[in-house]
C-alpha cells in the first residue's frame, strides 16, 4: 500500500471514531429559527413593557411579569420542538441514530449547566434581584454549549464563549441586560445558525 492509501485509511478510521463519540446531526437551521423566535418574543415583551407599565423597572410586577415569563417559555418550547424536528430529520438523512450513547452524553452535558442556571435564575427572581437574570441566562447557556461541544460539533463552543462574554457584560451593566439578551439569544443564534447551516447542513 502507498502512503496515500495509509493516510486515507487513517482518515476513515478517524472519521468513524469521531462519529461514534459525537452527535453531529445538529441542525444549523434550528439555530436560525430559535433566534427568530427570540427576536419575536423580545419584541412582544418590549411592547408590553412600553404600553402597560411605568417603565422597565416595573416589568416584574403584576401581569406584565407573568406575560413576559409566558413569552419566554413559549420561545423556549418552540426552539426545543423545532430543534428536535430538524435534528431528527438531519439524523435520518445522515443514517445516524437520534438516540444513542453520543446523543445521551450530549443531552446530559448540555442539561446540567442549563438546569442549574434555570434554578438559580428562579432563586434570584424570588429574591427580587431582577436585573441579573438576563446575564445569568446568557452565562449558563454559554456554559451548557461549551460543555455539550465535547460530544457534538465542536464549533458550537465558540457560540458558547460569545454567550458567556455577553452574559458577563450584562451582569456588569444590568441596564443593558435586555438588549444583550436579544443580541445573544436572537442575533447571535441567527448568525451562527446560518454559518453552521452552510458549513455542515449543505455538505453533500
Amino acid at each position: 500500500m502507498s502512503n496515500e492509501d495509509y493516510l486515507k485509511d487513517i482518515s476513515e478510521i478517524k472519521n468513524l471514531m469521531n462519529k461514534s463519540s459525537r452527535f453531529i446531526s445538529l441542525s444549523g437551521l434550528s439555530g436560525v429559527l430559535a433566534g427568530i423566535y427570540a427576536l419575536i418574543g423580545a419584541a412582544f415583551t418590549y411592547w408590553l413593557v412600553i404600553n402597560y407599565s411605568d417603565g422597565i423597572l416595573y416589568i416584574f410586577h403584576g401581569w406584565v411579569f407573568w406575560s413576559s415569563m409566558s413569552i419566554l417559555l413559549i420561545v423556549a418550547l418552540l426552539s426545543v420542538i423545532t430543534g428536535i424536528i430538524l435534528t431528527t430529520r438531519k439524523a435520518k438523512k445522515n443514517n445516524e441514530k437520534i438516540w444513542d450513547n453520543s446523543s445521551r452524553r450530549l443531552l446530559f452535558n448540555f442539561l446540567i449547566p442549563l438546569v442549574v442556571g434555570g434554578v438559580y435564575c428562579i432563586i434570584i427572581l424570588s429574591q427580587g434581584r431582577y436585573g441579573q437574570t438576563g446575564g445569568l441566562m446568557l452565562i449558563f447557556y454559554g456554559l451548557a454549549l461549551v460543555s455539550a461541544s465535547k460530544y457534538s460539533i465542536g464549533d458550537i463552543k465558540y457560540l458558547g464563549y460569545i454567550e458567556i462574554v455577553l452574559g458577563l457584560i450584562a451582569s456588569y451593566y444590568p441596564g443593558f441586560g435586555f438588549w444583550l439578551w436579544i443580541l445573544g439569544f436572537g442575533i447571535m443564534h441567527i448568525v451562527y445558525g446560518t454559518w453552521m447551516h452552510f458549513k455542515y447542513d449543505r455538505k453533500p
